[in-house]
């Protein structure tokens, strides 16, 4: 089994496809040897074995933390609001302490913004460069994302001591204590509050406000359909908050002739049989407006589903424009409509083509007929009443059945 992270496990001294039994085997195994009460030099082991145990305890928790390890707990259900895992419980080998010294605040990072930037295949081909116009949150610029011009009127608040959170114990049985944290009611999970009347009058105490910026985007020549381009640190601004990214990816449009696998350009053509056989030439547009001439070998002959290769004319590599993919032609061949080849010009061209096989003598009662399409009403029969008389002899007088075909 691969978990994105072993070191809870490690710490409870267990494998990670362990059962939840044996998790609690080996929590209750360390918990009476690390107890304070037996070994009062064993808080910090003890307090580090606890909150192992209730991560990996809880079936969802744990699934969250085997997929995406300690960064998976954060924000989501009964997650830790971007705080460190342990920190949380003031053990001192948390992220932000230093060395002895207290626990220092940390600023969270915003949520990256993924939006789809669509794109036609020309303009992957050529590159392109254009405005972008993001709606987004900014601090406000009056009161410095503050709340108040002036910062004496920004109090902490009382239900939270300024932490923005409040913490319950709940027992757990072998005089054990579980913290239980969440947001402050009172303040909203700000840690702050700030009367009506002192509020910044152009964000009205919310610290942000809205504000469109345009980004210049550049879309390389080459560029894949999915491929992302990343502004950094250019999502909503908000008070200790670090801006996440804001992502554009690229969705490539339908094309009316080509089609791209890759840095390969493919198209499917229609010719008539005379080319087929005799040979093509037809003009296409490129991506770029170029008109190319495409013209087949002396004496080659197209049979239906060929494919044919114009080599580095495809889409150009990304990051190395001037190399390029192929450039591919599916073939399919026109015939002519029935009827329309007269019997002199089929005379002529049997003495122009391949010779047909030749049948050799055949028996005199052998019957002859001329096929015709399965749903026709045109093709005639002969020999019937030989056919007829030879399946009167036939044992039942069952005739044989298969695809019935017009006869007259």
């Amino acid at each position: 089994m691969s978990v994105a992270d072993t070191k809870l496990y490690d710490i409870l001294g267990v494998a990670p496809d362990v059962s939840q039994d044996e998790i609690k085997k080996a929590y209750r195994k360390l918990a009476i040897k690390y107890h304070p009460d037996k070994n009062p030099n064993a808080e910090d082991k003890f307090k580090e074995i606890s909150v192992a145990y209730e991560i990996l305890n809880d079936p969802e928790k744990r699934n969250l933390y085997d997929k995406y390890g300690e960064e998976g707990l954060k924000d989501g259900p009964g997650g830790f609001d971007g705080e460190d895992l342990f920190s949380l419980f003031g053990f001192p080998f948390g992220r932000g302490r230093g060395a002895g010294g207290p626990r220092m605040p940390q600023k969270r990072k915003g949520r990256d913004v993924a939006m789809a930037y669509q794109v036609t295949l020309e303009e992957l081909y050529k590159g392109k460069q254009t405005k972008f116009k993001l709606d987004k949150t900014i601090l406000c610029p009056e009161c410095a994302g503050k709340g108040s011009k002036n910062p004496g009127n920004v109090t902490k608040c009382k239900g939270c001591e300024g932490k923005g959170f409040t913490v319950t114990m709940r027992h757990l049985g072998f005089g054990m204590v579980q913290q239980l944290q969440e947001g402050c009611k009172q303040c909203g999970g700000e840690g702050q509050v700030i009367k009506p009347k002192d509020r910044c009058q152009q964000c009205n105490g919310n610290k942000i406000v809205e504000e469109s910026k345009i980004l210049d985007v550049y879309v390389d020549k080459g560029m894949q359909h999915n491929q992302k381009i990343t502004f950094s640190g250019e999502g909503d601004q908000a008070p200790d908050v670090i801006p996440g990214d804001i992502v554009l990816v690229i969705q490539q449009k339908a094309h009316s002739v080509f089609k791209r696998e890759g840095d390969d350009l493919y198209f499917e053509k229609t010719i008539k049989l005379s080319e087929a056989l005799c040979g093509f030439q037809f003009p296409i547009t490129h991506l770029d407006g170029r008109i190319i001439l495409l013209k087949s070998k002396v004496g080659e002959i197209i049979k239906p589903g060929d494919i044919k290769c114009i080599e580095r004319e495809g889409m150009p590599h990304y990051k190395s424009p001037y190399e390029k993919g192929n450039l591919l032609i599916k073939f399919l061949v026109e015939f002519p409509l029935s009827g329309s080849i007269s019997p002199d010009v089929a005379q002529v061209l049997r003495t122009k083509l391949p010779a047909p096989e030749d049948v050799g003598p055949l028996p005199p009662d052998t019957e002859e007929y001329e096929v015709t399409d399965p749903s026709g009403t045109d093709g005639r029969r002969r020999g019937r009443e030989a056919y007829e008389e030879h399946d009167s002899d036939e044992e039942g007088g069952h005739r044989p059945r298969g695809v019935a075909c017009a006869q007259q």
